[in-house]
């Protein structure tokens, strides 16, 4: 029997990657367990030494961990872009998305705008200075803790608006996803993986990466709201 390939990622593709594991299982015989949390801690635990054969998380991240050595060189890959949408408890009324006034206007009538940790939440406020509407959001702004969607800060009553990836918002229970942000608005975060450099198996790690990346991920992909960087489709994927 193949020994258990781990990995760990962010939040953003954990249910991604039970379908994927799940299916590299069950067609190419290769059991494959990953264990997500918030990306920031998942980088923590990686430069802490955690023992893991895949790493996925945002490019960015990645990138860090690629430059400080804790990648296996060479094995770096884009996966998938997701982008940042609004979401709204589904007792309300569903505000109109479709221009940066729209917006604008989204953001200035919240009472509390909840919005998450790592690459996406960095971005929401990073926007919100450049539409110069800080000081007007002063206050209101609720960040949710590592880990846990932004969605259950709407369902909590802790917030009326919600920002975050959209893998991590849809099929929230009593949340309604408005949409992604409109034209110059617009957030896009991009996942890859690579192989750590402190794999036990390393070349079925690989082998897996290339699953990810393959016909079969470019369709789980799609259907949890994101796009593949490139397909790789190719018979029996």
């Amino acid at each position: 029997m193949n020994r258990e390939i781990t990995g760990l990622s962010s939040m953003a593709t954990r249910a991604m990657l039970a379908e994927l594991s799940e299916h590299i299982r069950r067609a190419h015989g290769i059991p494959v367990r990953f264990e997500s949390a918030g990306g920031v801690e998942i980088a923590r635990r990686v430069r802490e030494g955690a023992t893991a054969d895949l790493i996925v998380l945002a490019e960015g991240a990645l990138a860090d961990l690629a430059d400080e050595g804790h990648l296996l060189e060479g094995t770096l890959r884009p996966l998938w872009v997701s982008q940042v949408v609004a979401a709204v408890p589904e007792t309300a009324p569903v505000p109109p998305l479709a221009s940066e006034s729209d917006l604008r206007a989204a953001l200035l009538s919240a009472r509390a705008i909840a919005y998450s940790t790592g690459p996406s939440g960095a971005a929401l406020v990073e926007l919100i200075a450049r539409l110069d509407l800080r000081d007007a959001l002063h206050g209101r702004l609720v960040q949710a803790p590592p880990g846990v969607s932004s969605g259950t800060l709407l369902t909590s009553g802790r917030a009326d608006l919600a920002f975050q990836q959209h893998s991590e918002l849809t099929g929230v229970p009593g949340v309604v996803v408005v949409g992604p942000l409109p034209g110059g608005t617009a957030i896009r975060s991009t996942f890859g993986g690579a192989v750590s450099a402190a794999a036990a198996e390393p070349e079925t790690a690989r082998e897996i990466l290339d699953l990810l990346g393959s016909g079969i991920g470019a369709r789980t992909a799609r259907a949890a709201g994101m796009e593949p960087v490139c397909t790789g489709e190719r018979p029996g994927a």
